[in-house]
């Protein structure tokens, strides 16, 4: 089974034409096909055009929220609610193009091919490994010039800060195996950032041009304050991703260059006092030199910031007691030795 979750908010217009979009497509393609609603505490009226559509058609699941949690809140209620090998997410705004499902699942399959025939010609092949993570690329982008051109340099700055090299980190067009989502737990503002919290995990990540439509009904649900809170989040992902299991070895390196560099500067003004001792037409006194303050500042910011360090292990050792720190893909069967998963 395929699952496709859409988060909305207030897409009342669109979401009978998304429908009918989806199911066209699932027909054409003869795909085994279930549809997630999750409205994100919509105020047009969009709950009842769901209740609608789940009442009419049995793939059509409808989940409400209370109030606006927030997009990463809605995928993760999906997912969680999804039942296919294989997840889509799609925006509900009618942008992204449903035709598009069938070219991911044959880009998918391409890779399991190729990945296959490479086990059995071990040694004669080298095969391109399969996706876990598909995100679309959206080349040429229906969106007025002041949306676009800070997202690309959003895209470049989580691409380089990540290493995790896609055009559009942004899209909302996405398709994951669902061994993904079941080892990514989703809060704040992260759903941007799955590809990149999925290949630190050790999935393989790859991206797909896709066709971006113009918008038909209503209006954008974000401003300004996206690209604000999106620069937070990319820090916060930064940091999980690259120091979640060892923060001190961040927190507590700042922390001994800012130590040492205190320490330097004190030592340095313990020298020029004990010269001034003889010559103190030299040196100003210790009380009139700004060093003297850098220094201090320094070495309690050195102090207080491995502090926090240590803090920051005893917290990760005692949360991950719950939470495994690898990924595991693949195991032996310990009577055969066969592989299953």
């Amino acid at each position: 089974m395929i699952s496709v979750v859409l988060p909305v908010f207030n897409e009342r217009d669109s979401l009978p034409a998304l429908y009918a979009e989806i199911a066209a497509v699932a027909r054409a393609a003869q795909l085994d096909l279930e549809i997630i609603f999750v409205d994100d505490g919509s105020t047009d009226g969009s709950w009842q055009i769901i209740r609608n559509l789940a009442h009419d058609h049995a793939e059509v699941h409808g989940i409400r929220f209370r109030r606006n949690f927030g997009k990463a809140a809605a995928l993760s209620a999906g997912f969680r609610a999804a039942r296919g090998a294989i997840i889509f997410t799609l925006d509900a705004d009618l942008q992204d193009d449903p035709a598009e499902i069938p070219r991911f699942l044959t880009l998918l399959e391409a890779n399991d091919r190729s990945e296959l025939a490479g086990k059995e010609c071990a040694g004669r092949s080298t095969p391109a490994p399969g996706l876990d993570v598909i995100s679309g690329w959206k080349r040429v982008r229906r969106d007025p010039w002041h949306k676009v051109w800070p997202s690309r340099i959003f895209n470049y700055m989580v691409s380089w800060l990540t290493g995790v090299y896609l055009h559009d980190h942004n899209c909302g067009m996405k398709c994951y195996r669902a061994e993904v989502l079941r080892e990514i737990r989703l809060y704040g503002e992260l759903h941007r950032f799955i590809p990149v919290l999925a290949a630190a995990r050790g999935f393989r990540v790859g991206e797909m041009e896709i066709y971006h439509r113009p918008r038909r009904f209503g209006r954008s649900k974000y401003g300004v304050r996206r690209f604000i809170k999106g620069f937070l989040d990319l820090l916060t992902v930064k940091f999980l991703t690259g120091f979640g299991q060892r923060p001190q070895h961040l927190l507590g390196s700042l922390g001994l260059i800012s130590f040492l560099l205190g320490n330097l500067g004190l030592a340095y003004l313990a020298v020029t006092w004990i010269i001034r001792l003889w010559h103190p037409e030299k040196y100003d006194p210790l009380h009139q030199r700004p060093l003297l303050i850098y220094s201090l500042a320094a070495l309690l910011l050195g102090a207080q910031m491995m502090s926090i360090g240590f803090l920051a292990e005893l917290v990760t050792a005692y949360m991950g007691r719950d939470e495994d720190s690898y990924s595991i893909a693949e195991k032996t069967s310990p009577k055969n030795h066969e592989t299953y998963f």
